[in-house]
């Protein structure tokens, strides 16, 4: 029986400088997604990859007096280790400065070409490196410069580019997407795309000068004079590191690259005559203390020194329950320590030491027992819910519902309290139902915390029909 494909992409982080917590969170929300589809046994290919091809690499490599190759070397193996260190199985990390990369996304290109969507002309206008965007006069802020990259000035840049059809595709987009036939989450994403569309598409410029990018990205077919526009190839990452799984079943990216996602990338599939992906899923940003993260103030969190910290389980554990999915969320040392203290060490944690330890009281369970109605019906209801929810990637609310069947297990021991049960057959039916209980916690908790979640199910022996229990180590000792 073949298996049902799920392909699924994180956003292509430009690597002109180290990971920082804003990729720790899509990093971890897609690996939460692949694992949960593994879970049921479906055939998933996780990809996320470097960004290499832009002027920001260029500049960051000029400010360190290296090469672009070198930066982009170094900063790619980062994000390498980063995932590692959070648990994130991707299945590739795919670079954009790769010769099979290159090669599919000149012939991209090409199939826009030969669709008459390409065109040159020459432009001037307002350049965000930052955003690696032109931006009208109308799109700034009151002082004139990007509301992403506030602060920093806009370059002005005349010179002949090649342009893209955009405005060819505004309706067929509109109607896409209006149908949720490319599927937008959240909600206020989709108004968002919508509305972007209907204040009237402009062409694009998809090409820079050789001179500007300074020789380094995708040069244009027969033109050596050009190089791609940086969204033009770095979204093309998408098909070129899995070109036998296209199209994608889910992209995941930040609010900040939306329009890329929602209208550029489309579009372009449009003219090329390709498949477009199904869903695109939005998530907010994260803030650090209540500020945007920025090296000036010194607010930026490293998020591997918070792994070798607490572990990956329990940075995992914060960032998708305490921010929610569809907007901005906080970071702070003390809500960290909170979360941590009350939902995993005193939560899961004690939980499953209760359980084990009790467990191992009782031996070998016996064989065709069942557990109570009531439990039963209780693990069925979470499971369903927990469905639900991360089908549309509420992943805050499906640790809420797992958290609630904790609380159950935790009511559970002390109504029953087994240790003073005189009755052996009661006794063990009480000590079971909670094992099945624990057992069935780490099943659904294994997406988010597979770490503590394969050593809760170490524990956890099934024989066919018997049962066998041993004590664990301390999932999350408290910190103070």
């Amino acid at each position: 029986m073949t298996k049902k494909k799920f392909y699924l992409t994180v956003a292509i982080p430009y690597v002109n400088a180290k990971p920082h917590i804003g990729h720790a969170l899509e990093f971890v929300q897609g690996d939460v997604v692949a694992r949960w589809h593994r879970q049921r046994g479906e055939d998933v290919f996780y990809v996320s990859g470097a960004d290499e091809n832009s002027l920001k690499n260029v500049q960051a490599a000029e400010k360190l007096g290296i090469s672009p190759k070198q930066l982009c070397d170094e900063n790619a193996k980062a994000f390498v280790e980063f995932a590692r260190a959070l648990n994130v199985q991707f299945d590739v990390f795919y670079r954009s400065s790769s010769p099979e990369h290159i090669a599919s996304s000149q012939e991209l290109w090409r199939r826009c070409d030969v669709a008459g969507d390409i065109y040159k002309k020459q432009y001037r206008g307002l350049y965000c490196v930052g955003c690696e965007l032109f931006y009208t006069r109308a799109e700034l802020n009151e002082r004139g410069e990007c509301f992403e990259h506030s602060g920093k000035p806009l370059e002005e840049v005349e010179e002949e580019n090649y342009f893209f059809r955009l405005s060819k595709y505004q309706k067929q987009l509109d109607a896409l997407i209006a149908s949720d036939r490319y599927h937008i989450v959240p909600e206020g994403k989709k108004n968002e795309a919508l509305s972007f569309m209907r204040a009237g598409l402009e062409d694009f410029s998809i090409s820079r000068s050789v001179t500007r990018a300074r020789g380094w990205g995708v040069p244009v077919p027969d033109d050596p004079a050009h190089i791609m526009y940086v969204w033009f190839d770095a979204l093309n990452v998408y098909r070129s590191a899995a070109p036998d799984r296209w199209p994608a079943d889910l992209h995941v990216i930040g609010k900040g690259i939306l329009r890329f996602h929602a209208v550029y990338w489309p579009a372009i599939l449009l003219s090329a005559k390709l498949p477009l992906p199904k869903e695109l899923f939005v998530h907010g940003y994260v803030t650090v203390d209540g500020a945007k993260m920025s090296k000036t103030t010194g607010n930026v969190v490293d998020p591997i020194a918070l792994v070798e910290k607490y572990g990956a389980d329990a940075v995992r554990y914060y960032f998708l329950r305490e921010i929610s999915p569809y907007d901005d969320g906080d970071y702070s040392e003390e809500k960290f320590k909170t979360r941590y203290n009350a939902d995993l060490a005193n939560g899961l944690g004690n939980f499953a030491a209760r359980v084990l330890t009790l467990g191992v009281g009782i031996g070998d369970f016996g064989a065709n027992r069942k557990p109570a109605f009531g439990v039963t019906e209780k693990i069925e209801a979470t499971k369903k819910l927990v469905e639900e929810k991360i089908a549309s990637f509420k992943f805050n609310e499906a640790l809420a519902a797992i958290w609630d069947l904790i609380a159950f297990g935790d009511e559970y021991v002390n109504a029953k309290s087994p240790w003073k049960i005189a009755d052996s057959q009661e006794k063990a039916q009480a000590l079971f139902d909670l094992v099945v209980v624990l057992d069935n916690v780490a099943a659904l908790v294994t997406p988010y915390l597979p770490d503590a979640a394969g050593k809760i199910s170490k524990c956890i022996a099934w024989d066919g029909d018997v049962l066998r229990v041993q004590r664990g180590a301390v999932l999350f000792p408290r910190i103070e």
